[in-house]
């Protein structure tokens, strides 16, 4: 099942942390904090899939993760600085090891697109011990302005709390997105959501933080006798959490499933219904059709009759004519006949 997560934190030297060592131990290399003269030396560092840096256009410099964040600490000049922000993320395990790596640039360019900063991704693998599913990236960001000339001014957004929380939801939302985006052009149906259940409307419960020492005792426990129920007592609680949840988890799956079904059949029952008034208006455009042909025929044989009417009555008259042309000239004839013979002095 995919899991979200993604939390946000800043490195501050208020507790006396280096955004220097911070990267050199993300990333397992070797850097030099020229500010305090310290090497930080974590090339020997196993798990780092792969380590990358997203600068801002025209920042190139940026590139040299030496140079960037010796700048950063650089930049800044008071005590309780924060030098930089890390932002950890939860990469889905049903991706592969490219398509987790793509995943994690995509959201260190939104961030870096955002607020103007330069990203330093680091992508770890899971730990020999623990769950075999907990891929992950560390997105180390340097709190001010990226340029071609160096460094710039700072992000305050993300440092006022006015506004800090408002851009992290968004920024949550944001990988929320991404990480779904990326599930789908995969193929793999599930999906995350990065609110709360509560938010959510699931009635889940959440696990407890177990802590270095608590998770020390459960993975020794857990080599020792791999079947073994938890030995803290945060770790039973865990356990008796995951069981309810799962057994919801399950109940929601089916209530799911029938939905869908339920969804299929309906769709099913308006196809059917579809084909079944397709057929009907074709058979009604079929009736119409031939109706306006059988009317149309009789048009033309009503138009034919009348023509054949007109045509018989020219023929009448004009037979008539002829007779009345006919009589006349005989008529006409037997005058001159009988003119003819009065003057022969024939009489009648």
């Amino acid at each position: 099942m995919a899991i979200y997560h993604l939390s946000v934190k800043a490195i501050s030297r208020s507790v006396g942390r280096s955004v220097v060592a911070a990267a050199a131990y993300r990333s397992g290399v070797a850097l030099t904090d020229e500010r305090q003269g310290i090497d930080h030396d974590y090339t020997r560092k196993q798990g780092v899939a792969a380590a990358f840096i997203v600068a801002p256009d025209g920042a190139d410099w940026a590139l040299d993760r030496d140079r960037l964040w010796n700048a950063a600490e650089a930049a800044e000049k008071r005590k309780d600085a924060k030098t930089g922000r890390e932002y950890e993320l939860a990469l889905p395990a049903e991706l592969d090891a490219k398509a987790r790596a793509e995943l994690a640039r995509s959201f260190a360019a939104e961030v870096v697109r955002r607020y103007g900063v330069a990203a330093d991704v680091a992508i770890h693998e899971p730990g020999r011990e623990g769950d075999n599913r907990n891929h992950h990236a560390h997105i180390l960001t340097t709190t001010r302005t990226v340029g071609a000339d160096g460094m710039g001014v700072k992000t305050r957004s993300l440092d006022v709390s006015s506004t800090a929380s408002v851009e992290i939801e968004q920024l949550r939302e944001v990988w929320a997105g991404q990480v779904n985006a990326a599930l789908e052009r995969h193929q793999i149906g599930q999906r995350v959501d990065h609110r709360s259940f509560a938010r959510q409307g699931i009635e889940q419960e959440p696990t407890v933080h177990l802590g270095v020492a608590a998770s020390g005792m459960e993975r020794k426990a857990a080599q020792d006798e791999p079947e073994r129920e938890p030995v803290t007592e945060r770790g039973q609680q865990n356990a008796a959490v995951r069981e309810r949840n799962r057994v919801l988890e399950a109940a929601q799956e089916l209530v799911l499933r029938l939905e869908k079904q339920v969804r299929e059949l309906r769709a099913r029952l308006v196809v059917g219904l579809a084909r079944k008034l397709g057929q009907r208006m074709e058979q009604e455009r079929e009736a119409e059709r031939q109706r306006q042909e059988l009317a149309a025929r009789r048009q033309a044989e009503q138009r034919a009759a009348e023509e054949a009417r007109k045509t018989a009555e020219l023929e009448r008259q004009k037979q008539r004519q002829q007779e009345v042309e006919q009589a006349r000239s005989r008529g006409l004839s037997r005058s001159r006949n009988r003119g003819r013979d009065i003057d022969n002095g024939m009489e009648f």
